[in-house]
């Protein structure tokens, strides 16, 4: 079993950046690709960015591509999901995932944390 705690979040102003943390308890997750989604308030959980066990495979939504970054530290059992140049509607609760493929689909992971609220006024 892993549990999985985010942290980072919070109210920020348009144009701001945040980091978020996904702490990983339980075991190792060396051998878990990692993820974000998120979910907006009447919306369906979507995909933000995926890390392989690695590090070696790294994809992104096309809506965060080149202002989100995610890297693992794996010696800190930790995920992280940099997050610069925020927009309004980056306004969510973001979830940190674990699972065996490196994909877009919820359907590969497994653990799931509880979420970090991130607003972001215009």
């Amino acid at each position: 079993q892993v549990q999985l705690v985010e942290s980072g979040g919070g109210l920020v102003q348009a144009g701001s950046s945040l980091r978020l943390s996904c702490a990983a308890s339980g075991r190792t997750i060396s051998r878990d690709a990692m993820a974000w989604f998120r979910q907006a308030p009447g919306k369906e959980r979507e995909f933000v960015a995926t890390i392989s066990q690695n590090g070696g495979t790294i994809f992104y939504a096309d809506s965060v591509k080149g202002r989100y970054s995610i890297s693992r530290d794996n010696a800190k059992n930790t995920v992280y999901l940099q997050l610069n140049n925020l927009k309004s509607e980056d306004t969510a609760v973001y979830y940190c995932a674990a699972g065996t493929l490196a994909t877009k689909s919820t359907w590969h992971y497994t653990y799931w944390g509880q979420g970090t609220q991130v607003t972001v006024s215009s």
